[in-house]
C-alpha cells in the first residue's frame, strides 16, 4: 500500500503541475487575444486594436496658465486667438520631445555666459529665451545666410560690431555675439518703447513692424497681422518661457545631472598671427578638435593677424573631458529641474 500511495501521490503532484502549465498558458492565450485578435482575412481585428491603443497611448491637451508675461509686459490671453496661439506653440514644442529636451540641457550650459550678459547691458532676463528658438543653442546656418546662436545676417553683424571676414566670424563667438544682440535690441526697444515688438522686430525687422503698425492703425504685436513665422515667434518665446521655467508641468523631468554642464575655461590673449593652430591647441594641451569646439568664430586652422588686433581664446580647464567630474560640482545633481521632488520620490 505504501507503494501505491507512494505512486499515487507523485501522479497527482504531475497532473496538478500539468493543469497549472496549461491554465498558464490559457490566460497567456486569452490576453495575447484579446490584443491581437484576427479577423478572417488574417488581420488585426479594429476592436481590440483600437482597444490597444487606447490602453497604451495617452495624450493630453495642455492645461494653459492663468497668467503670462514676457519681460514684464502681460500677455492678454482673454482674447482666443492669443490663447490659441500659446496653445498652439506650448502644444508643438512639449510634444517634439527630442527638440525640447535637448534645449532645456544645453540651456545649463550656455544660459550662465548669456544671462549676466544680458543683465549687465539692461535687458530682461527672458531674452535669454530667444536664443532658443532662433537656433536651440547650436550653431546653425539659415537659408537665408543667418548664423550664430543670435542668428546675425552678415550685414547686421558687422553693423553691431562683430568682426566676419575669411578665417574669423565672431557671429559664432557666445559672449561677443550675445553683446551684440543687447545692442540691437535696445536699440529696437528705444524706437518701439516695448519688449515685446522688440523681440517681434528682432525676427520680421524693424522697418517691417514700423510699416505695419503704422498701415495697420495698431500700437502693440498682439493686434498685428503680420506673416505666419512672425505670428507664431512670441507665442514661441512664451511657450519655451513656460516649459524652461515650469518643466515638470508638461511632462520633463530632468534631473539636474542630466543637463549639460557648464566646463570651467580659462582665456588666453593674443595680439599676433598664429600659422598652425593645431599646433596652437597641442601646446596648451588640447586637440583642434577641443580647440574648435570652443572657439568655432576660428573659420580656418591659421589666425591671420597683421593689425595687432586682441583675440581671446578660451581653453578648457583640465578635467573637462571627464563626465563624473564635471557632474560632481553640480549642487544637487540628483534633484529634478526647476521641481522640488527628488528622483527617490518621482513615482
Amino acid at each position: 500500500m505504501k507503494n501505491s500511495s507512494h505512486t499515487f501521490s507523485s501522479f497527482t503532484g504531475f497532473m496538478k503541475k500539468r493543469i497549472l502549465i496549461i491554465l498558464a498558458l490559457i490566460a497567456v492565450a486569452g490576453i495575447h487575444g484579446f490584443f491581437l485578435l484576427r479577423d478572417n482575412s488574417g488581420g488585426v481585428d479594429d476592436e481590440n486594436y483600437r482597444k490597444a491603443l487606447m490602453h497604451s497611448n495617452k495624450i493630453f491637451s495642455l492645461v494653459l496658465p492663468a497668467k503670462v508675461e514676457f519681460a514684464g509686459e502681460e500677455t492678454p490671453l482673454s482674447l482666443y486667438y492669443v490663447r490659441e496661439g500659446l496653445d498652439r506653440e506650448l502644444t508643438v514644442n512639449t510634444y517634439w520631445h527630442s527638440s525640447t529636451i535637448l534645449m532645456l540641457k544645453k540651456a545649463a550650459r550656455y544660459f550662465p555666459t548669456i544671462v549676466p550678459i544680458l543683465k549687465s547691458n539692461g535687458l530682461p532676463e527672458d531674452f535669454k529665451y530667444l536664443v532658443l528658438i532662433e537656433s536651440g543653442l547650436t550653431n546653425v546656418v539659415s537659408p537665408a545666410g543667418a548664423a550664430g546662436f543670435w542668428q546675425f545676417l552678415p550685414e547686421t553683424g558687422k553693423r553691431y560690431g562683430l568682426e566676419i571676414n575669411d578665417e574669423v566670424d565672431e557671429r559664432y563667438n557666445l559672449e561677443k555675439s550675445t553683446i551684440a544682440a543687447c545692442r540691437m535690441l535696445k536699440d529696437t526697444k528705444a524706437i518701439f518703447k516695448n519688449w515685446t515688438l522688440a523681440a517681434a522686430a528682432y525676427n520680421a525687422g524693424e522697418g517691417k513692424i514700423l510699416k505695419e503698425l503704422n498701415r495697420q492703425k495698431v500700437d502693440n504685436y498682439y493686434d498685428l497681422y503680420l506673416s505666419a513665422e512672425t505670428s507664431r515667434y512670441i507665442y514661441r518665446l512664451l511657450a519655451l518661457k513656460l516649459l524652461y521655467e515650469h518643466p515638470t508641468e508638461f511632462g520633463f523631468y530632468l534631473r539636474k545631472k542630466d543637463q549639460y554642464p557648464p566646463i570651467p575655461t580659462y582665456q588666453v590673449k593674443v595680439d599676433s598671427t598664429i600659422n598652425d593652430l593645431v599646433a596652437f591647441a597641442g601646446y596648451h594641451k588640447i586637440n583642434y578638435r577641443i580647440l574648435k569646439e570652443f572657439n568655432p568664430w576660428l573659420l580656418k586652422d591659421k589666425l591671420s593677424n597683421s593689425t595687432g588686433k586682441s583675440y581671446t581664446f578660451l581653453i578648457p580647464k583640465p578635467g573637462y573631458e571627464v563626465y563624473d567630474s564635471l557632474v560632481s560640482k553640480m549642487t544637487e545633481s540628483e534633484m529634478i529641474f526647476n521641481d522640488t521632488i527628488t528622483a527617490g520620490k518621482l513615482y
